[in-house]
């Protein structure tokens, strides 16, 4: 594989990254649960590899793959990977789509397999050239596949929006045969090509579903039968086959007795399930659009459920854990740290500048005004690409960009609060006056457990980590807007404890109003205890228990815990 299609497929997925929130907020079929763009991105984060042998990318396909449309889509690109050049790319296009109809127990015209249809239709036609003529065709042709889903599913006509899987095809093969042939953009926005469509109708109401959406690969014993017979009577059934694999997804009310019942047909690999009855209630209660919009960096310690609740967007980072590599919000914190405990490889790495960029245009053109409040520039370079994109991109000023100084719990103290101060006053702004402030007067204390993480990061002297370890100190870190600064040692858990009480004691009375953020790592319930302490002494003040952010927590390791903090009144 060339240089340049390795590059179309991984500009098709950056680009399905930068719009999935908004193909979250239009998935109504098959049911409203608001997940389409999160499972069609980290099905499709393999791409990102493209180049890898088939065998290695199909594997990764396989385990990756979430939700309906993502285990669909996975099973039509396992073939498409086999494209190389324009002369078997209808080909290739021809087996993806027979994979896609062939995976689906019960295939439905309207969906993305009627983009697969339109696609393999077009070059069916006419052959393709890498010209932008052809690209133009194509993409046009691809548009009217996706307006015409509307019309093919009642539901969709119910909404009043286009199908969420097929609009992800659209975004991701716009960009894939866009740059093969040699065009950089800028693209049309998506808003601007569907405009009306995009919106669900305030008349549209999803029922409560009680059950779960469940993916799982299973090393089966017996044979796909045995495997097709347990899934039988069950909702939204996709089983891909992939060697001595099989991968399935489905929707269940009982998961326990399924996942009972595949485990005796053999050796459950992988599983992920989301609880359907909670994801539709989160999508019914989205919080409408405002006059501002608040986006930020996924190094805040905030999850995508705190984004979905609270109406902000987040920027994805990645995390890298041995072959595995996805977006740190869509990565098990459970996993992350056994895997660091039992000495597997762990790095992160930055979104690319063409997906930072997809995902400013992709705000500022979905909102009228975008706050974006960035993780500190000693940590990351997203304050320059953003203020760089702004400077070429963005001549109606319609993108803010504050510069934090910070990143994990104080990060996400800052928005949650900005958040906050928004929906009290409605004022623009006075709003991007007090984001600053909050960045000033914020602080965070971090508790490691152990140096070795950060020494084999290369954030201290592996000199330096054996040191401390044997000494038994544990180091006390500051995101500051210089960088992380060391501010401390102590010996154990208690003296943790003490530093943080004598940190806060120093800026919060006991009826100070404050917003307070304690973050763990694996000792959510250690953490939990403190928190009870917290909130005896500081009654008044808001308190959120949440996750530490998984980019830090793969630098810092097992045992970290924090605690952040703002004084609001």
């Amino acid at each position: 594989m060339d240089d340049l299609l390795k590059k179309s497929f991984v500009a098709g997925v950056e680009r399905v990254a930068a719009w999935a929130d908004l193909l979250d907020e239009i998935n109504v079929y098959p049911i409203a649960d608001g997940d389409t763009g999160r499972n069609l991105f980290v099905s499709l984060s393999p791409l990102r590899f493209a180049g890898e042998p088939k065998e290695k990318l199909a594997r990764r396909l396989l385990m990756t793959a979430r939700g309906n449309s993502g285990n669909i889509a996975s099973q039509f690109f396992s073939a498409f990977y086999d494209v190389d050049s324009p002369k078997n790319l209808k080909a290739a296009v021809q087996e993806g789509n027979a994979r896609a109809w062939k995976a689906v127990s019960d295939p439905r015209l309207g969906t993305m397999l009627s983009f697969f249809d339109a696609l393999e239709e077009n070059l069916s036609q006419q052959d393709f050239t890498p010209d932008q003529k052809r690209v133009d065709q194509i993409v046009s042709c691809l548009e009217q596949a996706v307006i015409e889903t509307q019309d093919l599913l009642p539901k969709l006509a119910e909404a009043g929006v286009v199908d969420a899987g097929a609009l992800g095809m659209y975004i991701f093969f716009e960009g894939f045969f866009c740059t093969w042939s040699g065009f950089a953009g800028p693209y049309r926005p998506v808003t601007e090509v569907f405009k009306d469509r995009l919106r669900i109708s305030p008349e549209f109401q999803e029922s409560v579903i009680n059950g779960y959406c469940i993916d799982f690969v299973v090393k089966a014993d017996g044979s796909p039968d045995d495997l097709a017979k347990i899934t039988g009577g069950q909702e939204s059934v996709v089983m891909i086959q992939e060697g001595d694999l099989c991968k399935i997804h489905l929707h269940t009310e009982d998961r326990e007795k399924m996942k009972t019942r595949i485990g005796a047909l053999g050796a459950v690999i992988n599983w992920e399930d989301d609880n359907l009855s909670e994801q539709i209630r989160e999508f019914r209660n989205a919080p409408a659009d405002s006059a501002l919009h608040i986006m930020t960096d996924a190094a805040g310690s905030l999850t995508r459920e705190d984004a979905r609740k609270y109406g902000f967007t987040l920027l994805n980072s990645y995390l890298n854990v041995g072959d595995k590599s996805l977006p740190e919000t869509c990565f098990s914190p459970a996993e992350l740290y056994a895997a660091m405990e039992s000495g597997i490889k762990v790095s992160t790495s930055q979104a690319s500048v063409f997906e930072r960029h997809q995902s400013y245009a992709s705000a500022v053109a979905r909102f009228e005004k975008v706050l974006y409040l960035c993780v500190g520039s000693a940590f990351t370079g997203n304050y320059d690409v953003a203020s760089q994109w702004k400077k070429e991109h963005d001549p109606d000023n319609r993108l803010m960009v504050v510069d934090t100084g910070a990143a994990c719990g104080r990060l996400g103290v800052i928005v949650l609060s900005t958040q906050l101060y928004f929906r009290h006053t409605g004022d623009v702004e006075n709003t991007f006056t007090f984001a600053k402030e909050a960045a000033a007067a914020s602080e965070e204390y971090l508790f490691l457990e152990k140096l070795q993480y950060l020494a084999a990061g290369g954030r201290l002297s592996k000199t330096g980590a054996f040191v401390g370890d044997v000494l038994k100190k544990k180091p006390v870190i500051s995101p500051q807007s210089e960088g992380a600064k060391k501010v401390g040692f102590v010996r154990n858990q208690n003296e943790q404890i003490d530093f943080a009480l004598e940190k806060m004691a120093a800026s919060l009375g006991r009826d100070s109003r404050a917003l307070i953020m304690l973050e763990y790592s694996d000792n959510v319930g250690q953490v939990t205890q403190f928190m009870e302490k917290i909130q005896n002494l500081y009654p008044m003040a808001a308190i959120a228990l949440q996750p530490l952010s998984l980019t830090s927590g793969a630098h810092m390791g097992p045992g970290t815990w924090g605690v952040a903090f703002l004084k609001t009144g």
